[in-house]
């Protein structure tokens, strides 16, 4: 299989590093905070507006401020479970959308919220987590012969609530990565389960059965459906008041919620209402 260093990989992220860099260095923001929000514009990358990286090399660290100031009120709307005030969603992404030349805002990111927080998810393990390792440990006032190689380094700021943990391990430049790994990912479909799945409730004394639950989404969103999980620790003659819906994309459960928590239907005169699946361990 093919591989590249670690080096290698350094320098064809160079760009994204340098901005990364700037975050830390010249505007003191957190290494987890800096991870988040580069992040969020290669999302916006891979989402169809190009170049945002390569246009904030040439501008001023105040102006690359008020740009992570802006990403910043992205990660607080994912983050929060109201959608954002009229006000918000008016003037919340001046700069950004003046920077891309594209009409842009918080509502969208809302809107799209699941699929979202899945893609920033992605990319932070899978480019930040391994193109930032030696900036990140110089950030934490630390150096490379501080740490040890090949271990998992503890960032401050991870688990992060919404977005997870992140897995940074110190690595010689020398070290081969397997370009598969690196570019064999895709934000948009690389998701866990629990990530593309939603937790449906039905009316106690109205059965709603699989077969029932397919129909319905499947008729409204297309082939969506993975997997049916219904409740199966219920006695012979008591029926099912919720299931876990697997979809084949996490982009569905944003078209099912479409910005609320909660989504109501109703099919063959009983209701389900639908709502993102969180585990609960």
């Amino acid at each position: 299989m093919a591989t590249i260093t670690l080096e290698e990989l350094y320098t064809f992220h160079g760009i994204d590093r340098e901005v990364f860099s700037r975050l830390v260095t010249n505007l003191a923001r957190t290494p987890a905070e800096s991870m988040l929000i580069l992040a969020t514009w290669l999302w916006l990358e891979e989402r169809g507006y190009p170049n945002i990286i390569l246009k904030m090399v040439l501008i001023s660290n105040s102006m690359l401020n008020l740009l992570a100031k802006e990403a910043s009120s992205c990660l607080h709307c994912l983050e929060s479970n109201n959608p954002p005030s009229a006000a918000a969603v008016n003037g919340a992404l001046i700069i950004t959308a003046q920077l891309m030349n594209r009409n842009i805002s918080l509502l969208m990111f809302y809107q799209n919220r699941f699929t979202a927080i899945s893609g920033i998810k992605t990319i932070l393990n899978s480019v930040c987590a391994r193109a930032l390792t030696d900036i990140i440990i110089n950030a934490m006032g630390l150096r490379m012969q501080d740490v040890m190689l090949n271990e998992p380094l503890f960032v401050p700021g991870f688990p992060h609530p919404v977005f997870g943990d992140v897995t940074v391990v110190p690595r010689a430049l020398n070290y081969n990565l397997l370009t598969v790994a690196l570019w064999g990912w895709d934000p948009d479909s690389n998701v866990s389960e629990d990530d593309r799945t939603m937790f449906l409730t039905f009316s106690r004394g109205f059965l709603v059965t699989e077969t029932e639950v397919r129909e319905l989404f499947t008729r409204m969103y297309g082939d969506c459906v993975d997997n049916v999980h219904m409740q199966d620790n219920i006695g012979a003659d008591e029926q099912p008041l919720f299931a876990r819906l697997v979809l084949h994309s996490v982009a569905t459960v944003d078209r099912i919620l479409h910005g609320r928590r909660i989504a109501k239907f109703r099919i063959n005169g009983k209701h389900i209402w639908a709502r993102k699946y969180e585990r609960r361990d």
